[in-house]
């Protein structure tokens, strides 16, 4: 059996990544374990909101991932029906003189790629590819994984272990811990095209609330590449999506211009949480403790938080500076935020960009354009901001 140390992250998606440099950085013995050969790029998360920001700061990686993304302060509503377009731009919800007045977009595979160039050059931080994790077991003074590898079978051994693979979390499913909640019935498609959306009055990030043909788009990063997601038959078999792609656009689009698809993925969106984020020594972070439908961005913001909250709490136990009750308060404050903060908002985006009520998406509509027309609605963003990030670390 090899002992690894003190901390393996299993999951290398901007969460783990996130946690194993955070925690690197502090001196802690950290291997973050990966099932697949490589960093995966399919269409996901691409936009970083200022709560974000704050964080990726803090870990020392804002001025690279500003070097490379794309920031942005305008967003647009784009209503089909009535062919009003309704902007708003992220500065009249920032305090004055904010560090933190945009969002910045980038892809979340990007990111990764980026804390993982800072995570090579530390002694005490290891990434392991094509390591699958199929076993977890606890002994009162750290966890065994069995992990299988190309070279064969591996027993490794840590004094704690944190999952952050996914909706689809081994380490969940090996602790015995059920998903609770439900699976939206429709399926999302998010791909990623070659388009001049700017040419037809586009902000960099849109939202394009329709009954039928309701869609997110928005600029990937510095170069003119969007990501434009949309909703799909759950019934179509999985050909059949990458069919009607282009039916899709022809309803999305502001033109028939030529266009060039560089990537899709059909996925099903969850709405579930885990029933507790710590089992003894093994936590759970992002999507491997809670998952919601990407409307809003909401998911990977709550993931990153999941990874700032973690990162403070474990180090200070790992050093002594706190007893494990602080694990327990982070298990439980996080989990609070996902059922009282994060789904319900998600939800109520999703249901704003499909409502097929006349009146209700007339009073959505009303209702943004009062938002958008307000000079100043920093207190409101600041509360939200407070109530997406919880109550603090007792650390």
């Amino acid at each position: 059996m090899d002992d690894l140390g003190d901390v393996i992250v299993v999951g290398a998606g901007p969460v783990g990544f996130l946690t194993a440099l955070g925690l690197a950085r502090r001196g802690i013995r950290v291997t973050l374990l990966e099932a697949e050969a490589g960093i995966n790029n399919a269409p996901r998360a691409a936009i970083y909101f200022p709560t974000t920001l704050e964080i990726i700061d803090r870990l020392g990686l804002l001025a690279d991932a500003e070097a490379i993304g794309l920031p942005s302060t305008r967003f647009s509503m784009r209503f089909p029906d009535t062919g009003e377009v309704i902007l708003s731009d992220l500065r009249n919800t920032t305090p004055p003189g904010s560090t933190y007045d945009h969002n910045l977009h980038l892809g979340q595979h990007i990111l990764a790629g980026l804390v993982s160039q800072h995570l090579g050059r530390l002694p005490n931080a290891q990434v392991l590819w094509r390591h699958r994790v199929v076993g977890v077991s606890q002994d009162g003074k750290g966890v065994i994984l069995g992990v299988e590898t190309p070279e064969g079978p591996r027993e490794l051994h840590a004094d704690w272990v944190i999952g952050t693979d996914g909706a689809r979390s081994a380490v969940r499913s090996l602790l015995g811990l059920p998903f609770e909640g439900h699976t939206w019935p429709e399926r999302f498609v998010a791909t990623n095209v070659e388009f001049d959306f700017e040419k037809y009055g586009f902000e960099l990030a849109n939202m394009i609330p329709d009954p039928v043909h309701w869609a997110v788009v928005a600029r990937l990063g510095r170069e003119n590449l969007w990501r434009v997601t949309y909703g799909e038959d759950s019934e179509l078999a999985e050909e059949d999506v990458y069919a009607r792609i282009p039916e899709h656009y022809a309803a999305i689009f502001p033109a028939k211009d030529p266009y060039r698809i560089v990537a899709a993925s059909p996925y099903r969106v969850q709405e579930r949480c885990a029933p507790t984020f710590r089992v003894a020594r093994v936590l759970l972070a992002g999507d491997a403790a809670h998952a919601c439908n990407p409307c809003g961005g909401l998911g990977l913001t709550t993931g990153v938080i999941d990874a700032d909250a973690l990162i403070a709490v474990m180090s200070a136990v790992i050093e002594g500076r706190a007893d494990e009750s602080v694990l327990d308060f982070y298990a439980g404050e996080r989990r609070r935020v996902f059922h009282d903060v994060t789904s319900p908002l998600a939800t109520n985006f999703k249901r704003m960009l499909s409502e097929k009520d006349p009146a209700k998406r007339k009073e959505d509509r009303d209702g943004f354009r009062a938002n958008a027309a307000h000079p100043d609605n920093s207190p409101a963003a600041t509360t939200l901001s407070k109530l997406i990030f919880g109550n603090p670390m007792p650390v």
